[in-house]
């Protein structure tokens, strides 16, 4: 051997890069960024729609489902969380906790996913007693019932 091929460093292992498992937003996580969330469109419904429904005169009772001020108050709920999960993949809370949502193949949020998850599995979730989020704390990569139904999983940034 000589003085050359001894100091030569050794060559390059050609190994494919191994990527790291995506690490789940966990149950504690998710309700925070919930909150969050509830206090945003809150904020936005006193801000905005009932300044309006005083305006117009319109009455602010929410005595029924289809009370003019209930659906305001849906539209405006519903709407803040397909808008922004279409735009950012994530809503201002989970901006805030690191959290992100992501097609679990990889591809980017569609239309319809979006609507899937965030208007149809969630009023799914919420109908039958909330237990639809607790499949967050209890599954393998922590998806709630509308997660599962949308193909969706929640990362930590």
């Amino acid at each position: 051997m000589t003085d050359t091929q001894a100091m030569a460093p050794p060559a390059p292992e050609h190994r494919l890069p191994v990527e790291a498992a995506p690490r789940y937003g966990g149950f504690w996580l998710r309700f925070w960024a919930y909150l969050l969330d509830v206090i945003v469109v809150s904020s936005i419904n006193r801000l905005v729609v009932w300044p309006l429904f005083r305006l117009f005169d319109w009455p602010l009772a929410r005595d029924h489902w289809f009370a003019p001020a209930a659906v305001a108050a849906a539209a405006v709920f519903y709407a803040y969380f397909v808008l922004m999960t279409k735009a950012f993949g994530q809503t201002l809370g989970k901006m805030v906790f690191g959290l992100k949502v992501v097609d679990e193949r990889g591809v980017p949020l569609t239309w319809l996913t979006v609507l899937f998850r965030e208007v149809i599995g969630k009023f799914i979730a919420k109908k039958l007693l909330f237990i639809g989020f607790l499949f967050v704390a209890f599954s393998e990569k922590k998806k709630g019932m509308h997660d599962q139904f949308a193909d969706t999983i929640v990362i930590r940034d």
